[in-house]
């Protein structure tokens, strides 16, 4: 361990609310990243596969690789990955590993089946199976990251049952962004229904957030409070308010607002970009918050 690590794990023991860092600071933002890569790997082939964008699922799948890349590069041993397969029953981190597994399986087969072999036979029975296969390992990385930090009992501010919600929508938004970016140069028309979803969903994701955040904030729970304000007004205020209100939220609606009457397909694509990053710098706000509840409360708190 470095000099510097270990002084911050010295003053961290020596604080009352130790912040966690094992995700999300140095060698942890890899998972951060690779929570980020799967969401919208998930979420990208839905909405592909709902409105008829081959190339989304093309883009998806790149997305499911590239996640599962960095995941094992967290890893300090990434030949010991499959380990985790062991767990499945009781750990949402194996199902997640189990998830992403069928659908790089089932994804990278039906992308094959449809760009290299005629259409016709046996292999669309082949083709057919290859997406159900697609579909399962779809439902579970969408879902599977806001249930392994609901699961986190040791972090309050982690361990909310709206957590799961959270992160599912955050998935469709990705996905929906993503469409955004490569489905409207050739349709008008699917590029407004996408719109108008991406809406809808932001205006979940927004209220979810804000009862989250005052839940953290009222309940008698000092840590999850300690969390809150470390993301209003605290150490990562700037990321909450630079990176996930004006880059995620404010660019693309003053961008919708601005071209209401025409928007052109690189409006739509900024539009699209603007918003992943948002959620990027949202899931990077919410894992840098998690702090640990102490064993025991300090004195001077035990009466709140």
């Amino acid at each position: 361990m470095s000099s510097k690590r270990y002084d911050q794990l010295i003053a961290d023991l020596r604080s009352d609310y130790r912040p966690q860092r094992e995700w999300g600071e140095g060698r942890g933002i890899l998972m951060v990243i690779g929570h980020f890569l799967t969401g919208v790997a998930g979420g990208t082939w839905l909405m592909a596969s709902i409105f008829g964008v081959p190339q989304g699922l093309f883009v998806a799948f790149a997305a499911g690789v590239l996640g599962g890349i960095v995941h094992l590069l967290f890893l300090g041993r990434p030949e010991r990955a499959f380990n985790m397969v062991r767990h499945v029953r009781t750990s949402w981190v194996s199902r997640g590993f189990v998830g992403l597994g069928l659908f790089l399986m089932g994804g990278g087969l039906y992308l094959a089946i449809i760009t290299l072999l005629p259409p016709g036979g046996v292999w669309n029975l082949v083709a057919i199976v290859a997406q159900v296969i697609a579909a399962i390992g779809t439902v579970t990385i969408i879902g599977y990251m806001g249930f392994c930090y609901a699961a986190s009992k040791a972090i309050p501010f982690w361990n909310s049952p709206l957590h799961p919600a959270i992160y599912i929508a955050f998935a469709l938004r990705g996905g929906i962004a993503a469409l955004l970016v490569v489905a409207v140069p050739s349709d008008a028309t699917t590029g407004d229904s996408l719109l108008r979803l991406w809406i809808g969903v932001t205006a979940i994701i927004v209220l979810l957030l804000l009862i989250e955040i005052y839940g953290a904030m009222s309940r008698g729970n000092v840590a999850a409070r300690w969390s809150a304000r470390d993301m209003l007004a605290g150490r990562l205020a700037v990321l909450f308010y630079g990176g996930t209100l004006t880059l995620g939220l404010i660019v693309p609606l003053l961008l919708l607002l601005g071209t209401s009457a025409f928007r052109p397909p690189v409006v739509m694509a900024f539009i699209g970009l603007a918003s992943v990053a948002g959620d990027f710098f949202m899931k990077a706000s919410i894992v840098k918050a998690g702090v640990y509840l102490p064993l025991v409360l300090p004195l001077r708190r035990q009466g709140a």
